[in-house]
This record gives structure tokens, C-alpha cells and sequence, in this order.
């Protein structure tokens, strides 16, 4: 049973016992310093130097959640680092910014289950991931580091060492072995040719949980904004909004609104009902009373939804239950000829017979995921209509083609 959404800076379920409770205090941080990412010029996205971390039990004593927001334009979505419980202490899989803030809630952690072990960045091509691996190593000078293979950065290809990744402790996965075999399966999607570097992406299956960690390869959206928002809900709000001149209204409806509108953003780019004004409408709509900061953007506004965006938004999301998919981004970008890659790998999945959760770096988690699931959702994606390049795709689909035909990407994905 998935287990109650959990209160927002807290690693304990509303339904845990009030005995257990106590250690809730050790979590909550509202010290903006403690917030703080000195290295966000790096990586200029939203909340740039300032870093909230909603932390969660997803799996009492086995697996917990550390959220923190990235987006641009006020289009945040959530994006997890995930820890483990492993044989002496714990592991943590998808780097997040190590803020003061996440560092304390992690010592929290450490305080009961043991040291962090080990820290694994299962992907090739996660910026956002990638960046803060270096200061979250030098957090944990005894950690492990272990690195998808075929790690690549752009313009320039850098060695991981020259971008402050200590070598002598960082081993690749699959090329020296695995980290923890005795109680992890690890399994790889790719790698696929994207031109500039690879697409590679290392599944965990953490037997004692059921779950498998995944980083971009899935994920389950819900109907319901993500705790990570209570701490401040501005992106929801900017975006709930039908003009630039009307003012941050809070409630229910406008948090699910402005999510709604976030979740299309970040899964097509430019889904088919936004349409952008034009600049004299924009400015004529900013810079109005109660709307000249910058966390407002001065009233600057530049979208314009129109009829249909309810179920463009609906057709992505559960409700109640997160909707699990292929991110349309994913799909349309880097697999869209690659569906095969993509059901080899489910295939392989479907074999974990202790699997039983998924947990991935973005959006909800755990999500129902048994091989049964897996097997129903193989069948729904060979059955419907691949990397589509009409309506709500549209734009991705340009994209893709444009690549394509100056010979930026591969028309043949595969390197293997």
C-alpha cells in the first residue's frame, strides 16, 4: 500500500506513530543560509542560489526521499535524490546540490541507520545530477563514488576528475563491477548515440525495498502539486494565472492549476494550447501595483493559455494515483528511435521478481511497479502510436528533425 504524502521537511509519514515523531524536529530547516548553492552560476536554473529540500520516507527504515526544485521561468519541477539502507550504512543514488540544509537531514539519517557508504550517479548525461557530485563527495570523504560509464560534458569533453570528482575513489559501473550486489540488482538502458555523447541510464532494483531507483528513464506524474511546493508555492501561482496583471491568488485550485500548467511545460516545451502574446500585450500588462519585484518578473507573463489545456494537462497526470509514462521530452528527444532499446529494457525489469516500487528522479514516488505493471505498461506502449510528431508534440517533433537533418544526432541511435 503506497504509503500518506508525508508533511512537507519531514521524513515521517502522518500515519507513523507519535513515538517516532520526535525525531521530526531534526529535519526542519527555515535558515535561508542553510539553503545556500554557491555553485548555481554553473547551472543557472530556479530557485538559483537557494535551495529548499523536502525530505520523505518512501519506505519505512528501507528508503527515503531528498526533493529540491529546478526549472526555468518559474517552470520548477521536483527533482530527487534517493537513499538507500545498505549493509553498514546507506547510499545515495542521484546528487543533489549538498545545501546545509540536506547535509543535516542526512546526518539525521546517519545518526540511525549508519555512515553514507557509497554515492552513485547511474547516468551519462544528467547535467543536473552531475554538478553537484563533486561537493556532495567531498561531504562524505569515506564515500564510494560509482559513475555511469561514458560520462561526457559539452562544449568540451572534461575528464570527471578536472570537474572536481576525486578519481582515486570513483569507480565506473558495470566496467568495475557494482556497488552493493549482495542486495542491489543493476541493470542498463543504453547506451544510445546522441551525437554531442551517449544516453545511459543504470537502474538499481534494492531487493530489501522492492524498489528500483531509476533517474529520467520513467515517471509517474500526480494531480497533486508536490510537497517540495509547500515551502514556497510562487512558481504554481505565476503560472495559475491567465494574465500578467493579475495578482498571486493562493488556494487549492490555483496551486493544481498552476501545476497542471507546469507538468505540460515540462513535458512538451510548447504544448499545442499555449499560445504567446506579443510584446505590446505583454508590457502592457506589467509592471503593474503590487507586481513590481522580481518575484512576480515585474507582471511579465508572455503565456496565453487556450481551450483544451485541461486535458492536455489531464491525458499526463493521475489522479489519485501518479500516472506512469515515458516523459514525452524522453520520448520525443532522445528515444524516438530507440522504442526498442526502451522494451528490451522493461523485458529485463519484468524478470525482478522482488521488484514491487518505483522510485525515479522526478515527480511522484514510489509508484505500484511489479513485474505485472510492468508487462501492462510494455503492452501500452507498443500498442499506441510512438514518439508522435502532431499536436501536443508538435514542437519536440521539430525539434528532433531539425537535429536530424543537420546531422547533429544520429538517425541510428545505437553504439552497441
Amino acid at each position: 500500500m503506497l504509503m500518506e504524502p508525508c508533511v512537507a521537511g519531514s521524513l515521517w509519514s502522518r500515519s507513523e506513530p507519535r513515538a517516532t515523531r520526535h525525531v521530526e524536529s531534526q529535519f526542519r530547516s527555515a535558515n535561508p543560509a542553510d539553503q545556500r548553492w554557491s555553485w548555481w552560476p554553473l547551472l543557472p536554473l530556479y530557485p538559483y542560489g537557494r535551495r529548499a529540500t523536502h525530505a520523505e520516507e518512501l519506505i519505512p527504515g528501507e528508503v527515503w526521499s531528498f526533493e529540491q526544485l529546478q526549472g526555468v521561468y518559474y517552470v520548477a519541477v521536483p527533482i530527487r535524490l534517493t537513499v538507500v539502507k545498505v549493509p553498514g550504512g546507506l547510499m545515495l543514488v542521484n546528487p543533489l546540490p549538498p545545501t546545509r540544509e540536506l547535509l543535516k537531514k542526512l546526518e539525521a539519517l546517519e545518526a540511525v541507520h549508519g555512515p553514507v557508504r557509497t554515492i552513485v550517479m547511474p547516468t551519462a548525461s544528467g547535467l543536473e545530477h552531475k554538478l553537484p557530485l563533486a561537493p556532495l563527495a567531498r561531504a562524505f570523504p569515506k564515500a564510494d563514488l560509482w559513475v555511469c560509464p561514458g560520462q561526457w560534458s559539452f562544449p568540451v569533453q572534461l575528464p570527471l576528475s578536472w570537474l572536481g570528482v576525486p578519481e582515486r575513489r570513483t569507480r565506473v559501473l558495470l566496467d568495475d563491477g557494482v556497488p552493493h550486489p549482495e542486495i542491489c540488482d543493476w541493470l542498463s538502458l543504453g547506451p544510445l548515440d546522441l551525437g554531442v555523447g551517449r544516453f545511459q541510464e543504470i537502474s538499481c532494483c534494492h531487493r530489501p525495498s522492492g524498489a528500483l531507483l531509476v533517474t529520467d528513464a520513467l515517471v509517474g506524474i500526480s494531480a497533486e502539486p508536490p510537497a517540495v511546493f509547500d515551502a514556497d508555492p510562487t512558481p504554481l501561482l505565476f503560472h495559475a494565472r491567465e494574465r500578467g496583471d493579475e495578482p498571486f491568488l493562493d488556494s487549492v485550485e490555483a496551486r493544481r492549476r498552476g501545476w497542471a500548467r507546469l507538468v505540460l511545460f515540462a513535458s512538451y516545451l510548447r504544448p499545442e494550447p499555449l499560445d504567446v502574446p506579443s510584446l505590446l500585450q505583454v508590457f502592457r500588462q506589467a509592471f503593474r501595483p503590487g507586481l513590481r519585484s522580481p518575484r512576480t518578473h515585474y507582471g511579465l507573463y508572455p503565456f496565453a493559455w487556450q481551450d483544451g489545456w485541461h486535458q492536455a494537462a489531464a491525458a499526463l497526470m493521475g489522479d489519485p494515483n501518479p500516472r506512469l509514462q515515458v516523459a514525452p521530452v524522453l520520448e520525443r528527444l532522445v528515444l524516438p528511435r530507440a522504442r526498442q532499446a526502451l522494451l528490451r529494457w522493461l523485458d529485463e525489469l519484468a524478470s525482478l521478481k522482488a521488484m514491487r516500487w518505483l522510485v525515479p528522479a522526478h515527480y511522484s514516488a514510489p509508484l505500484a511497479f511489479t513485474p505485472e505493471v510492468v508487462a501492462a505498461f510494455k503492452e501500452e506502449l507498443v500498442q499506441r502510436p510512438w514518439a508522435p510528431d502532431q499536436g501536443n508534440w508538435d514542437f519536440l517533433a521539430e525539434i528532433d528533425k531539425t537535429l536530424v537533418r543537420y546531422r547533429l544526432v544520429p538517425r541510428d541511435p545505437f553504439t552497441d
